[in-house]
């Protein structure tokens, strides 16, 4: 398995870039969005070897987390590495993670070869294996269901920030959900994530 390369970047276009690592060239394909160096510059990748009867091919990543979600990804039932790709793409980290937690099936949709009943299945699917994601500071036991710790607002608040959101966002937010017994974090962060998305 090559789990990371380092090298200089020879070229690069949508989806992919070309490295030389100690004089071999490495073709990556990487999400759409991700930005590259200029050719001559190093680049770090976390990559995913994916191997088929026909072919061996890379998929690269800026970080760990970045890798991690897109082999999450294909452990989703229809879901492989070109659409797992595609996703990461259109959506981003991010999100596609707050897609999934507040089941926007509208916004998944959006990624090109992922319809509606797809969508609906990756929603299903992938909310149980984010609890065992750690990503972008987003704690793995929110995004699974949480329930079992002793500050759960804590642990929402945590989530938030690693999805991007800044502290006076989140405490508006935070403000504007009523406490309730024996609320589950996963619950919390789906109704703190809607008020945020309705400002």
């Amino acid at each position: 398995m090559i789990a990371m390369l380092r090298g200089t970047v020879v070229g690069a276009a949508v989806g992919e870039v070309v490295l030389d690592v100690c004089g071999v060239g490495y073709q990556v394909h990487v999400p759409a969005g991700m930005s590259v160096p200029s050719p001559g510059r190093e680049l770090t990748l976390h990559t995913h070897l994916a191997v088929r009867e026909d072919a061996l091919t890379l998929y690269g990543f800026t970080d760990a987390a970045g890798r991690a979600l897109f082999t999450t990804l294909l452990s989703v039932t229809g879901v492989g590495p070109k659409l797992a790709l595609a996703a990461l793409g259109t959506l981003g980290s991010t999100g596609l993670r707050r897609a999934v937690v507040t089941e926007d099936v509208q916004a998944l949709t959006v990624v090109p070869g992922l319809g509606k009943k797809s969508a609906q299945r990756l929603i299903l699917e992938l909310r149980e294996k984010l609890g065992a994601l750690a990503a972008d500071g987003v704690p793995g036991a929110v995004a699974a269901n949480g329930s079992g710790s002793s500050d759960v607002r804590t642990e929402v608040r945590q989530a938030l920030a690693g999805l991007g959101y800044v502290s006076g966002e989140i405490a508006a937010a935070m403000e504007r959900v009523p406490p309730a017994d024996g609320e589950a974090a996963e619950e919390l962060l789906r109704d703190a994530l809607k008020m945020l998305a309705a400002r």
